[in-house]
């Protein structure tokens, strides 16, 4: 076993040929690989497979562990305990794991625009909430989030003081951010509007058709294309169903069964679509809102 520092593929070119030499393979002999889903992505994926090397990027989760309280964990433990689990599947033990599709690089970059969107829409709602929160702490509620730049100048204390100085301040940066916030998702708005006149793209010709059916918007449609139905290829609706994490859990041992709900283990995003997303009053308000700047 040896250790690479991350992203140095000199290195693990290097280390490729050195093991085919030290087993006295042919340059040529196949080799397989695999690693946990993460941070990195799927550029070293792509760069194995520049290399022909027969790679598999694992969903962590699908890993076997020990299910003893207190277990032994260091990275040269899980090291082998990959291996073991390739050369299982290798032999053809068909759910040794679960193994993470890869997307092309086109599909991979058409997740940027809605996912900006929603982590955008999230961060404002975490300032817009503080807001709320600092205002509530002080006993001085907010009718309406549009009307705060008003509020604030004219808002008082239970004694009729106005706000302290460094509270009005936090405030006012506060109210600053969510207009940042706001004019960032303005400008994700017009670029997605932008895209969807491409009429030589597949997938946006999904969103369009998607987006026809009654009860589905263009963040929903545009999330369902681009996240499932741009790229994979489904064979039945359960496996819609897995991904997207609503699958039942059936718990039985002996005589004892019921059922767990649904398992909550599917697209991230999509999963996350409902929390991250503005509510509609807010959606509102925000819509009436006009800068001068």
């Amino acid at each position: 076993m040896c250790t690479i520092p991350a992203r140095d593929l000199k290195a693990l070119t290097r280390e490729l040929t050195r093991a085919k030499q030290h087993f006295t393979l042919a340059g040529t002999a196949a080799v397989q690989s695999c690693y946990e889903a993460g941070r990195d992505g799927f550029w070293l994926h792509r760069y194995l497979a520049s290399r022909d090397v027969q790679n598999r990027i694992v969903d962590s989760s699908s890993i076997e562990v020990n299910r003893r309280r207190r277990r032994t964990k260091t990275d040269r433990l899980d090291a082998r305990k990959l291996v073991t689990m390739l050369l299982r599947a290798d032999a053809g033990e068909p759910h040794v794991w679960s193994v993470v599709k890869v997307p092309t690089v086109t599909d991979e970059d058409r997740r940027q625009v809605h996912r900006e969107l929603l982590f955008a829409r999230r961060d404002r709602g975490r300032h817009t909430n503080r807001i709320k929160g600092l205002l509530a702490a002080q006993g001085v509620p907010l009718a309406r989030l549009p009307d705060f730049p008003t509020h604030l100048l004219k808002a008082r204390l239970w004694n009729g003081d106005p706000l302290p100085a460094l509270l009005h301040a936090r405030l006012q940066r506060e109210w600053d951010t969510v207009l940042q916030y706001t004019l960032r998702i303005r400008a994700l708005k017009k670029a997605r509007r932008a895209l969807l006149k491409a009429t030589d793209d597949p997938a946006i010709a999904q969103v369009q058709q998607l987006h026809q059916f009654l009860g589905i918007g263009i963040d929903s449609a545009w999330l369902y294309v681009m996240e499932f139905f741009a790229w994979r290829q489904f064979r039945n609706r359960r496996q819609v169903g897995a991904l997207a994490g609503l699958t039942a859990t059936h718990n039985q041992s002996g005589d004892l069964q019921h059922e767990q709900g649904i398992s909550k283990v599917g697209n991230l995003s999509l999963r996350n679509y409902s929390r991250i997303a503005e509510s509609t009053s807010e959606k509102r308000q925000f819509s009436r809102m006009h800068f001068n700047r």
